[in-house]
């Protein structure tokens, strides 16, 4: 099978899973290309996974396009391509100006990239896959449409950026897809919640697949940790919810528990988060390591008594540094939202706390920190977990056979599903139909 995949950057300082995917379908013999929508920064390469080197991906498989190359593509357009582009063009802009200017700016400015690579590879490939729901599912909409060609249509959901904020033109693509592939199974149910109006026709094409780790690139290795370090990872923007963590750390301060905090990761929030550890008066505890490449983020990781993810809502979907963290053996305090309680197996080897409850987070850090069995069993349960349910080449080999099963009918009906998601029953039970989680439960 030959694979047009569209994602919205690559390289790029965040892009392991995506990488990890990408390497789990080519290993199950995918031939994958890559279209992705936003200009080459060749600095992020140096951030890039070994799984995805040179030799594996070759760099021309990777397909990159500035705006005034892809128009002057576009206008040689035949005539009867450039009506139907134009027609969708409108479809979609309009869609978008209900968001307000800059999505519809963001929508228009991947539709010339969309008929420029139609255009270019209007033979060449078998299956057609939008990564993400918003610009680059958009992207690839429009260049499936482009092409004519009664070959599959897939869309991949993730989180806050491309699912539960600005769905742009959602509606349209879930009813176009073959095959709508999502992160975890609170997913699915959100799905259900927020478009099941499309009916029972959308919803069973809606199948979940886990994220994998290569876990050879992950020793568990729980022990040897510093007594006290909190490690957070990942971009500093208000979703994650580190402001939460820094509060809950001056709450341990004031009661004669101090911690060290050192965030990996760099963003919008970084400059109002060390001011908010500046005026807390724990500047002196907290680190900012800003980007680091993989093998840095997964050495601080393995450094770390205790990672923690304190989104204060609907921000990640399942979470990649949850995964990471517990195959390495670092025990896990986060937030019960979206499908981190699916990462946590309900609580079984991780901490779930509510959101924005700065008392439970400080609580549990404490709880985590003062107990070296609890610290034990939540990293053993977490690896068990990690190898249970997120291998990177057993996800991947059931992904590149659940789009090798899709096939295009009626004008995006999916003719073949499997018969169960690439996730286990309970778990796809659980987070489907909304079991409550006890919030701040301990592993027994």
């Amino acid at each position: 099978m030959r694979l047009a995949v569209f994602t919205n950057k690559y390289p790029a300082r965040v892009a392991t899973f995506f990488e990890r995917d990408m390497r789990g379908l080519l290993e199950a013999g995918v031939e994958v290309e890559i279209f992705t929508i936003y200009p080459l920064d060749a600095d992020c390469w140096p951030y890039a996974l070994d799984l995805l080197s040179e030799d594996v991906l070759p760099r021309d498989r990777v397909h990159h396009l500035s705006i005034p190359a892809a128009l002057a593509e576009a206008a040689r357009l035949p005539a009867y391509r450039i009506a139907r582009a134009a027609g969708d063009a409108a479809v979609i802009t309009a869609a978008a100006a209900r968001y307000g200017p800059e999505t519809l700016a963001k929508s228009a400015y991947v539709l010339p990239k969309a008929w420029a690579w139609a255009h270019r590879h209007t033979d060449r490939f078998d299956h057609v896959l939008g990564y993400w729901g918003n610009y680059a599912g958009t992207c690839a909409y429009a260049f499936h449409r482009l092409l004519g060609r009664e070959i599959p249509f897939s869309l991949w959901l993730h989180a806050g950026v491309d699912l539960y904020r600005t769905p742009v033109f959602m509606r349209q693509k879930l009813r176009y897809a073959d095959s709508i592939i999502t992160c975890c199974g609170f997913n699915k149910k959100f799905l259900r919640k927020e478009f099941g109006d499309l009916g029972p026709e959308m919803l069973d094409k809606v199948r979940v697949c886990y994220h994998g780790l290569n876990l050879a690139d992950f020793p568990f290795a729980p022990e040897g940790r510093p007594a006290r370090r909190v490690i957070a990872v990942g971009r500093l923007v208000p979703q994650k919810g580190f402001d939460y963590l820094l509060q809950a750390a001056r709450l341990l301060r004031d009661r004669g528990q101090t911690v060290e905090v050192e965030f990996v990761g760099d963003g919008e929030d970084r400059q109002a988060l060390e001011a908010m550890a500046a005026r807390l008066g724990i500047a002196e505890q907290v680190t900012f390591r800003g980007w680091l490449p993989f093998s840095g983020v997964r050495d601080a990781m393995s450094a770390a008594t205790v990672l923690v993810h304190s989104s204060g809502g609907l921000g990640d979907g399942l979470p990649n540094v949850l995964r990471e963290a517990m195959a390495l053996g670092t025990p896990v305090i986060a937030s019960d939202v979206a499908g981190i309680p699916e990462a946590l197996d309900r609580g079984r080897c991780g901490v779930l706390v509510p959101p924005r409850d700065i008392e439970a987070l400080a609580g549990a850090i404490a709880t985590v920190l003062d107990d070296r069995e609890l610290r034990h069993r939540l990293a053993h349960f977490g690896r068990a977990h990690t190898e249970r349910w997120f291998d990177l080449w057993r996800n991947g080999a059931w992904l590149a056979e659940h789009l090798r099963g899709v096939s295009r009918r009626d004008g995006g009906q999916c003719e073949h599903v499997l018969a169960e998601d690439g996730v286990p029953d309970e778990t796809t039970v659980s987070a489907t139909d909304a079991t409550p989680i006890p919030t701040g439960a301990l592993p027994a």
